[in-house]
């Protein structure tokens, strides 16, 4: 008898699509086309039982959460970024892995960063322990990141931001005062926007990753820039909607599959 075939019936997968649709408001909320945010690939038993969560919906992603008895994965970049393709390659081997498996696969982007409690940015502001923030960084009618007003020394900040994103590279570029008081984030790789960012009166822009001008470009502007890994900042979301989930529906907790890019 299978992981799967063990214990509670578990949920509907229906109504666990209806309830992170609603709850992260994916139907408001502008994306990149490609982003396909919703239930990217259902699954022949429609229930769940298991919950996987990753960043990426990658090969070996989908073969670790079919390995653990996965029959969803929670995932923040999908599988459909390059648009319209042939199903072949690595593209029908994981296809193949995740029906054979079982797995259903549901991707949230830019709903999950943004989200005030379950979103990469309000989950990072937590665990660097920022009390207070606000919205920050208009595109299409909804706030990318958040912005907070601090009192820290620089490097005691990317300390802190070392740790909350599991001890991994942190990198600084000091253009700007070594005591921080405004500080903006935005998880991902948001890096080629530090003018726009610079521009609403911030002094450090943390974020991901960023274009390799980024860096003089901050000096020039005279902002610090820290650089805590594209994939490291957007671990938070997937995380906190996989636990979201445990106690909604009353599920096993969630397994997180970390397969970091290092970029």
């Amino acid at each position: 008898m299978s992981s799967k075939d063990q214990g509670s019936k578990g949920a509907a997968l229906a109504a666990v699509v209806a309830a992170m649709e609603k709850e992260l408001r994916v139907a408001a909320v502008p994306d990149y086309p490609g982003a396909l945010n919703g239930l990217q690939l259902a699954s022949r038993t429609g229930r769940v039982r298991r919950v996987a969560a990753a960043v990426d919906a990658c090969e070996t992603v989908i073969a670790q959460a079919v390995g653990v008895g996965a029959d969803l994965l929670l995932v923040h970049h999908g599988m459909f970024w390059s648009g319209a393709q042939r199903i072949d390659g690595a593209m029908f081997r994981k296809l193949a892995a995740a029906i054979d498996g079982g797995l259903a696969i549901y991707s949230s982007h830019l709903p999950l960063d943004v989200h005030p409690v379950l979103g990469n940015n309000a989950q990072l502001a937590a665990a660097l322990g920022l009390k207070r923030t606000e919205p920050f960084f208009p595109w299409k009618g909804i706030q990318l990141g958040l912005r907070a007003g601090v009192s820290l020394d620089r490097e005691a900040l990317v300390a802190r931001v070392r740790a909350a994103v599991g001890g991994g590279a942190v990198h600084l570029c000091p253009g700007g005062p070594a005591r921080v008081r405004h500080l903006g984030m935005v998880t991902g790789g948001a890096g080629a926007e530090i003018a726009a960012a610079a521009a609403q009166g911030i002094d450090t822009f943390l974020t991901g990753e960023g274009p390799h001008w980024s860096y003089t470009l901050a000096e020039e502007l005279g902002v610090n820039v820290i650089y805590a890994g594209h994939y490291a900042t957007e671990t938070f979301g997937v995380r906190a909607l996989g636990s979201w989930l445990e106690k909604k529906f009353r599920l096993p907790p969630p397994v997180f599959i970390d397969h970091p890019s290092g970029l």
